[in-house]
Formats: structure tokens, C-alpha cells, sequence
């Protein structure tokens, strides 16, 4: 059995050096070298930059790809250009102190930035000739300027290592930059790592890989993640470990209280998926299958409390006693309820029809109902994206009577809720705090119940069933309710 672990460090965690130096790659502060190889890092982008480089993953506000894509004549994506490299010049110059290092890290951040912009200047000049798309490079636009993010961090912190601790730290890109090859994330981490001791040096790998398949096409923004699972495999991590800004707890801190909430001692790769659909990824779903599948355990560790063990996850899991973990949600969902009465009897080729056209427009089913002439899907997605799959739908079945209404979903999950009564438990504890139910699901298999709300009810459906649910103590061990 292999001794190393590969961890990733998250983009918040990544904007505070002093926290990953001293939490992270020097255990609890300890800054003797005991311990510190057989660990492979890999990096997200400081806090920011990959918004910067794309768009902002909540608001949606563009960044130089979004505008670049947008095509149109005043350039702007050269001015996104100049305002990142502003902003990487800021943390470069916070990190290094000394001038000549700092001159080495805007060298190196600065020379794929002019990379970029001179690959984007050529590519709009190209695609101004009538047969040149620019819809057909958009994906490679992007995978090119997601790789810039990784690269900037994991270059920077390989470096601060070397010369301010003394670390024989190693820079690990996989971001393919000028190499020309197009190989298969695996290959690519396998020629990384042919040359590697793991006893001597400590990599520090960019969490963005360029492939054959594309990366960010395949996962969009958990391509980190993905890079993260596939090294963990392809080198027989003894453990893979997510160090982030929060601890994976048994709700929201700020919805329930700080005193409430507590971090989940155990739990397994079903509730990580159950949590990754409502968009709240203890890690991505194609992520967590090579761990799964080749038993690997994965520990979630918070940056900010190193003293904490965290949260093990791993496939064989389940509670000694039945009962609610975990009380998670989303807001910003919206019911596209479609009503036709000659859907009896075509239930399937509807369903069918309906999730063509939802995967076309890259919608995300967060959960649907059913019933003899009736599908809604609840869809984590924004309104252009809604109406443009309504209308698609409305085009496909003109007779059909579609809804669109704004909600939330609560879940309860665990990862063994087989518990008699828990359901009228949890729709009594809603009921007494004047929450109406507009929907609920719970499948056979029991590891999660699903709540439909007004998206005004969010917050307080996410605090009732936490009161009533969820009982714990010592650092998140879930105690079911009885």
C-alpha cells in the first residue's frame, strides 16, 4: 500500500498563504520537516481568478471568456485582460517581498496572460473571415483561460516554498501549455509523475489538466476536483483529503447558529452525491466515483480548524443507528410544471422529450414529479435558460399547459434514514412553523427526503427540520432522532 495522500486546496483557503503554509503543508504550525513529503497538493486558483478568467459562478457576471464569447466590436475582453492582470500583480506582490522573486512570479503569470490575449486577438481576426466560426473554439478559449488560474497559484506556492521555507517543493503543470500533446487526463498525470519521488519532493500540482476530451467541457467548474480523484487514483493515494474555508456540518452555520451546526464526523460517498445535486459538493459526482470504485478513502478538512480530524467519507458507511446527518438546500429553483392531457399513456416518450430538451440547454434537474399527466422538473438553473426550455417544450407539444414558478428544496440526508415516522416528523416541524409543503419526495432507497417550499420559506424550513431532526454532539457525530 502506497503512503501518500493527495490533497486539494480550495480557492479561499488558497487566497490565505500564512494559513496554508502554516495549517497544511506544516502541520498545525510545526515547521520542522517531519512529515511533510508523501503528499501531493493540488490547487485551485486564488479566490476571484477564475471569475475573472470566465464568468462569476453566482452572479454571472462576465469575465474574458464571457465577453470574448459575446462577440462583439468594442473589445472588452481586452480590458478584462488588463484588470486581471492587475489583480494577479496585487497577490503576486503581497506573497513575494523580495524584487527579484517578485519579478520572477509576474514574468511567469505575466507570460501566459500575453499568450492568451495574443491567441484570442488572432482568433477573432480569423473568425472575422467567413469561414471561420467562432462558436467552434469556444471551448478551447475556455480551457485555455481556465488553466492560467491553476498555473498563477501552484507556481507561486511551489516557489514561496523553495525560497522562503525551504522546501523542496515541486511545480507540476498539467495545464498542457505549449506542449502541443493531446493526451487523456490519465496519461498526462501518469508522465507528471513518472519522475517524482514522493519521499524527497512535494509537488504542488495546477488543479485545472488539459486533455484530449477537454476538461472543463466534461466538468465544467469541478474540473479541480476531477484532477484531484484521477491523481489520488493513478498513483494509489493512501488517502485523498479537501482542505476548504468550512467544515461539511450538519447545516448551514448561518442559517441555524454557530452552536448548532457541528461538523459530520462520518459519512459516505451516497450522501456526498445527494449533497452534490443541490449544488453544495462535498465533491464532484464523477470525482468521487475512482475513489469509490478503488476504495479510497476521502477526508474534508477545514483550512481554518487544522486540530479538527474532519469529515471521513468513504463507500462502506452507515450509521450504527438510523437518522438524519445532514439538513442541506438550494434557493433559486424553478418548477417547470407541464400539464397535457394526452400525456396519459405517453408518460415516457413526454419525460423523454422533456429531458432532451432541458440537457440541450444544459438545464440541471435538481429533482421532478410525475403523475398520469403531469411532469414537473425543478431546475437549478437562470430564467433566460427557464424560458428558452419552455418554449422549446411549448414548440414540441403545443397543447401542453407549462408553469414556471420559483421555489427552494430542503433535504434531510443521511446515510441510513430508515426511521418509522420521520417523514410526518419532519412535515409536522414545517406545519408548526407556518411552512407550506408544495412538494415532497423520498425514494425506497431512504437517504434523503426532499422538501418543495416557497423560496421565501427557505431559511426557516432549513432551521425547522435541523431543530427536529438532527440531534448531535462531539464534533458532528450524528445521533439519530428518536
Amino acid at each position: 500500500m502506497n503512503l501518500h495522500t493527495v490533497e486539494k486546496i480550495g480557492g479561499t483557503s488558497m487566497s490565505d498563504y500564512a494559513a496554508v503554509r502554516d495549517n497544511i503543508i506544516f502541520k498545525n504550525g510545526e515547521t520542522d520537516k517531519e512529515g511533510l513529503y508523501q503528499r501531493v497538493f493540488v490547487v485551485s486558483a486564488y479566490g476571484g481568478i477564475t471569475d475573472m478568467l470566465l464568468e462569476h459562478k453566482k452572479s454571472g457576471r462576465p469575465g474574458i471568456f464571457a465577453l470574448f464569447a459575446d462577440a462583439n466590436e468594442d473589445h472588452s475582453w481586452v480590458e478584462a485582460i488588463e484588470a486581471v492582470r492587475n489583480r494577479v500583480h496585487e497577490i503576486n506582490a503581497e506573497l513575494f517581498t523580495d524584487a527579484e522573486q517578485l519579478a520572477r512570479a509576474n514574468d511567469f503569470i505575466g507570460e501566459r496572460l500575453e499568450d492568451a490575449e495574443r491567441c484570442l486577438g488572432d482568433l477573432e481576426r480569423v473568425c472575422q473571415h467567413g469561414h471561420f466560426a467562432l462558436e467552434g473554439h469556444l471551448n478551447v478559449v475556455c480551457e485555455m483561460l481556465a488553466s492560467i488560474g491553476e498555473a498563477h497559484s501552484a507556481w507561486n506556492t511551489a516557489e514561496l516554498l523553495r525560497q522562503q521555507e525551504g522546501v523542496n517543493a515541486r511545480f507540476v503543470d498539467l495545464t498542457g501549455w505549449r506542449d502541443g500533446e493531446h493526451l487523456t487526463l490519465d496519461e498526462r498525470i501518469e508522465r507528471a509523475f513518472k519522475d517524482i519521488d514522493l519521499a524527497t519532493e512535494l509537488p504542488i500540482t495546477t488543479g485545472y489538466a488539459h486533455t484530449r476530451e477537454g476538461l472543463m467541457g466534461t466538468f465544467a467548474r469541478g474540473y479541480s476536483e476531477m484532477t484531484f480523484s484521477r491523481i489520488a487514483v493513478v498513483t494509489g493515494a493512501r488517502e485523498a483529503i479537501i482542505h476548504k474555508e468550512y467544515h461539511l456540518s450538519s447545516a448551514d452555520p448561518r442559517l441555524v447558529g454557530e452552536n448548532e451546526a457541528v461538523p459530520i464526523g462520518r459519512t459516505n460517498y451516497d450522501v456526498a452525491d445527494q449533497l452534490a445535486n443541490l449544488g453544495m459538493e462535498a465533491i464532484h459526482p464523477r470525482a468521487a466515483k475512482g475513489l469509490r470504485q478503488q476504495e479510497i478513502p476521502l477526508r474534508i478538512m477545514n483550512t481554518f480548524e487544522p486540530e479538527h480530524s474532519g469529515t471521513l467519507v468513504t463507500g462502506d458507511y452507515v450509521s450504527e443507528t438510523p437518522c438524519v446527518e445532514i439538513i442541506a438546500g438550494r434557493k433559486n429553483i424553478y418548477a417547470v410544471e407541464c400539464f397535457d392531457q394526452d400525456m396519459m399513456g405517453l408518460m415516457t416518450t413526454y419525460d423523454r422529450t422533456i429531458n432532451d430538451i432541458i440537457r440541450r440547454f444544459k438545464g440541471s434537474v435538481v429533482t421532478k414529479d410525475i403523475n398520469a399527466n403531469t411532469i414537473t422538473n425543478f431546475l437549478a438553473t437562470n430564467l433566460k435558460t427557464v424560458k428558452r426550455i419552455r418554449a422549446a417544450v411549448c414548440e414540441e407539444y403545443p397543447d401542453c399547459d407549462i408553469q414556471v414558478r420559483k421555489v427552494a428544496v430542503v433535504s434531510a440526508i443521511g446515510s441510513d434514514m430508515k426511521v418509522p415516522g420521520m417523514l410526518s416528523r419532519a412535515v409536522a416541524a414545517l406545519a408548526r412553523s407556518g411552512i407550506s409543503v408544495l412538494a415532497v419526495h423520498q425514494s425506497m432507497r431512504q437517504v434523503d427526503m426532499q422538501f418543495v417550499v416557497n423560496e421565501s420559506d427557505y431559511e426557516e424550513a432549513v432551521k425547522s427540520l435541523h431543530h427536529a431532526l438532527v440531534e448531535v454532539y462531539d464534533h458532528g457525530e450524528a445521533i439519530c432522532a428518536a
